[in-house]
């Protein structure tokens, strides 16, 4: 059995993180185990079930600049005291030019995975845009969820290259299939009756543009006051999401659900979701919610890889009334979508495909 090192911020539902939890899952662990290493020191929406399934967290101190030595020390000393691991694989970005060059001294394969195509606005961006630029240089292999996350952050000419590989952050599709009678068991559930349902999976962040997202749901309520809005998620904008909706008289239309781990079911539950994203590596949350038969309604800056459906469509967000019109044409019985040939791109993105290519690479690189 080979152990992988994974290298993650936290341990919480994010994106990174569940896609590592889905392979996890799926992979043979009599072939391969991971074993991680968190800068989040406290138990977490995934400890419980990494230690069920057999793997190891280590908990490292948060990268502070003022740290910088601490941590190189840490690292050291960790390679030192486990020789048993050859290969990292790091879903950190920031301040994996401090970590990487230790790994490969210490003999392991290193590789950086890129998840998103931003670090956002302001000074923190741009101090981790400096910091990432060595990492196009420093790893032995390059993933990337998509061509686009691939050439953000390690260039063009690094995608071009044999190096480079595209992961797909697959789903266990035999979870997100329509089932009308989970469906009508989650619209019990959530008190929905017959409204129109729409819905929106996503850590309350800016990157996910909530502020034009309610905006866009006050519009389409006052167009039609028999509809309602599920929020799944949290984060650092909870309070602010929350001022909004009440500002917007909103607070008995929009349900803020949480963080949570039923997702096929609400997504059931559910008749068009709402993805108006400032910038998405991938954006998996749409896969599924495709492979459920909701419509989807995206920004134009999320992959138009995302795309596996006839009912994904794409609009720029500086069109409010585009997306209006687009949400309220394109729900899910309006379009009829339950047949298999509206959901046959789903197949690709099968965890069990992409589970048994990573294992692969891990044997025999």
């Amino acid at each position: 059995m080979i152990r992988i090192l994974h290298v993650l911020g936290g341990l919480d539902r994010g994106g990174a993180e569940t896609m590592v939890m889905n392979l996890y899952r799926a992979i043979d662990k009599t072939k391969v185990q991971f074993v991680f290493i968190t800068h989040t020191n406290h138990r977490q929406a995934y400890t419980e079930e990494i230690e069920k399934l057999g793997g190891k967290i280590y908990y490292f101190p948060k990268f502070k600049g003022i740290n910088y030595f601490q941590l190189k020390g840490i690292w050291k000393n960790f390679f030192k005291d486990h020789p048993e691991y050859k290969i990292l694989h790091s879903h950190v970005r920031s301040y994996a030019s401090l970590y990487l060059p230790i790994a490969k001294k210490a003999g392991l394969k290193t590789i950086i995975h890129s998840h998103s195509t931003s670090n956002g606005k302001g000074l923190s961006s741009f101090v981790k845009q400096m910091m990432q630029f060595p990492l196009r240089y420093q790893a032995d292999y390059f993933f990337g969820c998509s061509k686009e996350a691939g050439e953000w952050l390690f260039g063009k000419k690094v995608v071009e290259s044999s190096k480079y590989h595209i992961l797909k952050n697959a789903i266990d599709t035999e979870k997100y299939t329509f089932n009308e009678e989970s469906r009508a068991q989650y619209r019990e559930k959530l008190r929905l009756g017959n409204k129109l349902t729409y819905v929106h999976v996503g850590r309350f962040h800016p990157s996910k543009n909530h502020t034009f997202l309610l905006n866009l749901f006050a519009e389409i309520h006052r167009r039609n006051p028999n509809t309602v809005l599920l929020l799944v998620g949290d984060g650092p904008l909870h309070s602010s999401i929350q001022t909004q909706i009440e500002e917007l008289c909103l607070q008995d239309d929009v349900l803020l659900l949480g963080s949570r781990d039923d997702i096929p079911e609400i997504l059931h539950a559910a008749d068009c979701f709402l993805f108006p994203s400032l910038w998405e590596g991938f954006g998996m949350v749409a896969v599924e919610a495709q492979a459920t038969g909701l419509p989807c309604i995206c920004s134009d800056m999320v992959p138009s890889s995302v795309k596996v459906t006839d009912f994904c469509y794409f609009i720029s967000t500086d069109d409010l009334l585009a997306w209006v019109d687009m949400s309220m044409q394109n729900t899910r019985y309006a379009l009829s979508m339950q047949n298999e040939e509206n959901v046959n791109g789903i197949e690709s993105f099968d965890i069990k495909k992409s589970a048994a290519e990573l294992q692969s690479f891990y044997l025999n690189v």
